[in-house]
């Protein structure tokens, strides 16, 4: 929840509605006090209803004075963190001392009337202490309630994020679906396999095993939320075959990772998202293609970090990092790990970009 500045903490607590809950609030308490004198023999009815008059005009000053107060210090306690017993030291303060102005105003409003009315010690302590427990009783009351709405409104917006997270990602999972096998990646490597077999079937044989075994490792994958590094290297290792043999020289690649990380879990094409963008961003603009290194290690405090390195052109024009499906790849991360997962991207010597994914020892559970 956003911190209020003090001017919003005292409107929120001064405004209109509050002003009428107090009016209501004192009429209430001067129509329970006047329903006794009501039955007082011999006082006349208009003399009754003077006194009502009289009675909640001065309790809606020691109200509002009240209301001031507690205005007052949520506007002085706004933004600042204070330790509790301090906090409910300024709050019971405010309490106490709006009352105590409040009965101070009534004394002198009803010394008009009465100029010779002397203030009884008795009546004004004891005036003092029954506005304080009714001023401290509303004043908890009012941040229950602003507790509970606020804790309803952090529920509302945590589902709102979960369900958006959800919906981004099924995008996600449809668009890298539809950048894995895309129509006119499928179309060109078969047109390469249709021509190498005319022209060297066995290259053409080899290609088609390896769009099947490419197909095999990413149809499945994409009924799966989450997936294994594994399982990741692999569908990398294809898609990098099938490419390879269709840029020939303009392409190598390398793979490193330790067979004890392989079972790490981590959300499905994360690793694919990371490879696809830099081919299609940082090697194919290029004449003369490049390289990409892919490698997994341990990272500090038991969690595991993959790399994604290329050599080619590096951020030039690219967002550094902002692009739709960089910007997907962070939310399933941070859907699955939180804040314990995250990407980053950076330059790399003399040429390229480095994407670096950084998993908890959480991956391993």
């Amino acid at each position: 929840m956003e911190e209020s500045t003090p001017l919003q903490a005292f409107r929120r607590v001064c405004n209109l509605r509050m002003l009428a809950g107090v009016y209501y609030f004192c009429l209430l308490h001067a129509v329970s006090r006047a329903l006794s004198w009501f039955g007082e023999e011999g006082k006349p009815l208009g003399d009754a209803l003077f006194g009502l008059i009289r009675f909640s005009r001065q309790s809606l000053l020691t109200g509002v004075s009240l209301l001031l107060a507690v205005a007052l210090v949520e506007a002085l306690l706004a933004r600042r963190r204070w330790p509790p017993a301090l906090t409910l030291a300024a709050q019971v303060l405010a309490v106490a001392s709006g009352a105590a102005v409040g009965t101070m105003l009534r004394y002198v409003v009803a010394s008009l009337d009465e100029p010779t009315l002397e203030m009884k010690p008795a009546w004004a302590l004891s005036t003092i202490t029954i506005w304080t427990l009714l001023g401290g009783m509303a004043y908890a009351l009012l941040r229950v309630g602003r507790a509970q709405r606020a804790g309803r409104d952090e529920l509302t917006r945590l589902f709102r994020e979960r369900e958006a997270l959800r919906t981004q990602q099924t995008e996600a999972q449809l668009s890298a679906l539809s950048a894995q096998i895309e129509p006119h990646f499928l179309f060109n490597t078969l047109a390469n396999v249709k021509r190498l077999y005319e022209t060297h079937p066995e290259r053409g044989r080899d290609m088609l095993v390896a769009l099947i075994a490419y197909l095999r490792a990413a149809l499945p994958g994409m009924r799966r939320h989450e997936s294994t590094l594994a399982d990741e290297l692999e569908l990398v290792r294809h898609y990098l075959a099938i490419l390879q043999m269709r840029m020939g020289e303009r392409l190598t690649f390398a793979i490193h990772a330790a067979p004890d990380l392989l079972p790490a879990r981590l959300p499905t094409l994360v690793l694919p998202t990371l490879v696809e963008n830099a081919i299609k961003h940082g090697l194919s603009p290029l004449p003369g293609g490049g390289h990409i290194d892919i490698r997994a290690e341990h990272a500090a405090g038991g969690g595991l970090t993959v790399e994604v390195a290329d050599t080619g052109q590096g951020f030039g024009t690219v967002s550094g990092g902002a692009g739709v499906g960089l910007a997907n790849t962070r939310a399933r991360l941070a859907g699955r790990f939180g804040d314990a997962a995250s990407l980053e991207l950076k330059a790399a010597l003399p040429h390229g970009v480095v994407a670096r994914v950084h998993l908890p020892a959480e991956a391993f559970a």
